[in-house]
């Protein structure tokens, strides 16, 4: 046991000095992570076409309800619960079942009738700050829509209408970097690492030592772990490059548990290394694992939600998300860093990536194997 550790040990030295033994490699794996975060911080926005969101209202006059119809009937928006209570808003929210909750003034009629200006309170989920926004601005322009048809209805005077206040949990000035960045310390390290570790045992096939490496008394189980913990070990030190930029220059705050992230991110990173590992194993050479590892990771960045919420996608999509490792490390950055999520909340997304990795990293053991017959 103690040779066994000894020989992982030294063939994961032997992979980290061929990574860094050249400034230009070590060039490429500290700072293209670090451009790539300012730039999507700066640069990235989205748009938005569906809005699932609840309603309270406190009036429930011939006003309140008309004004439901209208945003019901705005093909924009999907009433997923009629709540009863204030109390009910924050399981609504937590749980991401809406992305935004309306609450009408109990004396919304009555101000519109006196031609008063009448409240419409607006609560958004502000963990996607750029989607809580655009539904924010949906919001408005019904209302507004609503308002002029009111004054032309019922002949009010200009001032009448609806004043709508809004308010943002997790984010409260809706700043779209606040969601980017913390998704970004997946993606930008799955991306690192899926590659590195692709192309590692095409590397060795293509120089010709793979033959030489069998011949030592490493076992095939010992390189594949000597194979898959330096490209962790990086995936890692990337991860905190992204974390640092988050806090230290764009000063998101960081709301959760340092510990609770890393044992999220090293769940992704061996699902990451598995799915790499099988690439590797697969490939003659490194342009093959560089190709492999290009189809796949646009997919994956696409069906992750970084790009879209995964719930505006065809069913079809939803169902192929759930084996998608990126998915489930930008649900734990999100919820890690913005809410504060603890272990029981984080659960579904650990167990799932367990999942994953209990598949890929036996499977790219097994192919590794058969293949060196």
């Amino acid at each position: 046991m103690i040779q066994s550790l000894f020989r992982i040990i030294a063939l994961i030295r032997k992979e980290l000095l061929a990574m860094l033994k050249d400034p230009k490699s070590r060039i490429t794996l500290v700072l293209p992570p670090i451009l790539q975060c300012l730039i999507f911080g700066y640069a990235a926005s989205y748009d938005l076409y569906n809005v699932p969101y609840a309603i309270l209202d406190h009036d429930h006059s011939a006003a309140s309800i008309a004004l439901i119809a209208k945003l019901d009937g705005s093909g924009t928006f999907s009433r997923i619960a009629t709540l009863q209570r204030t109390s009910d808003i924050a399981s609504f929210i937590n749980n991401k079942r809406v992305l935004l909750v309306l609450v009408i003034d109990q004396d919304f009629e009555k101000n519109l009738m006196a031609g008063m200006p009448a409240k419409l309170q607006m609560i958004a989920d502000g963990r996607n700050s750029n989607t809580a926004g655009t539904a924010q601005g949906y919001v408005s322009s019904i209302v507004g829509d609503f308002t002029t048809r009111w004054r032309e209805e019922n002949g009010q005077a200009a001032n009448a209408g609806v004043k709508v206040t809004t308010r943002a949990w997790y984010n409260p000035s809706l700043e779209t970097r606040w969601n980017m960045i913390p998704s970004l310390i997946g993606t930008i390290t799955m991306m690192m690492t899926m590659m590195l570790t692709a192309m590692s045992v095409a590397r060795e096939r293509e120089a010709g030592t793979l033959d030489q490496l069998l011949v030592t008394p490493f076992r095939p189980s010992e390189i594949m772990v000597g194979k898959a913990l330096p490209s962790m070990m990086v995936g890692l030190t990337q991860s905190t490059m992204i974390l640092l930029v988050a806090q230290l220059w764009f000063q998101i705050p960081f709301s959760g548990s340092y510990l609770l992230l890393y044992m999220g991110l090293i769940l992704f990173l061996a699902a990451a290394v598995g799915i790499g590992l099988f690439l590797s194993s697969l490939a003659a050479n490194m342009q093959q694992a560089m190709i492999f590892s290009f189809v796949l990771l646009m997919p994956f960045m696409l069906l992750s939600g970084l790009t879209a919420p995964i719930g505006n996608m065809p069913d079809v999509l939803q169902y192929f998300t759930l084996i998608n490792p990126l998915r489930y490390a930008i649900s734990i950055t999100h919820q890690v860093y913005l809410e504060g999520a603890g272990v029981g909340q984080l659960l579904p997304e650990m167990l799932a990536l367990i999942a994953i990795s209990a598949v890929t990293l036996p499977v790219s053991s097994w192919l590794f194997r058969h293949r060196l017959v």
